[in-house]
């Protein structure tokens, strides 16, 4: 049975401006927290360029309470050089985000984008306001 897919949620790797992370190092952080796999859907880096991460058919572990119904997606960056929260998304990850989530939304006829800090408040997480800008389009 397919999986029922109602809501993306953006995230951000928390690491310093510049940064690049694979899927394999985000697979290792995960697995050492003793999760079964990387946590997110898709991961966005630097460059843009997109890999796929936990399969789409398989809940992932990004968002606790959010998990079993959404996509969670995942840019690379979130911290500034001083390792505070900023919005660090270069602008290949801007526009790479931008198509990602319109794509998702309309093979899976999703209306809900929020962003991690949405649900968990203690968190910066992405560092942006993902409701406000990926929500209406």
């Amino acid at each position: 049975m397919a999986r029922t897919i109602n809501e993306i949620i953006v995230h951000c790797t928390a690491t310093k401006i510049g940064r690049e992370v694979s899927v394999d190092e985000l697979r290792r952080w995960h697995k050492a927290k003793g999760w079964a796999d990387v946590g997110y859907h898709f991961v966005v880096h630097l460059d843009g360029s997109i890999s796929v991460g936990r399969p789409i058919d398989k809940m992932g572990a990004h968002c606790e309470g959010h998990n079993q119904h959404s996509v969670g997606v995942v840019y690379v960056g979130g911290l500034g050089l001083n390792g505070k929260a900023c919005d660090t998304r270069t602008e290949a990850q801007k526009m790479a985000l931008r198509v990602l989530v319109a794509g998702l939304k309309k093979v899976y006829n999703i209306t809900k984008v929020s962003g991690h800090r949405d649900y968990n408040k203690a968190k910066a997480c992405p560092c942006f306001d993902a409701k406000n800008e990926y929500g209406d389009e």
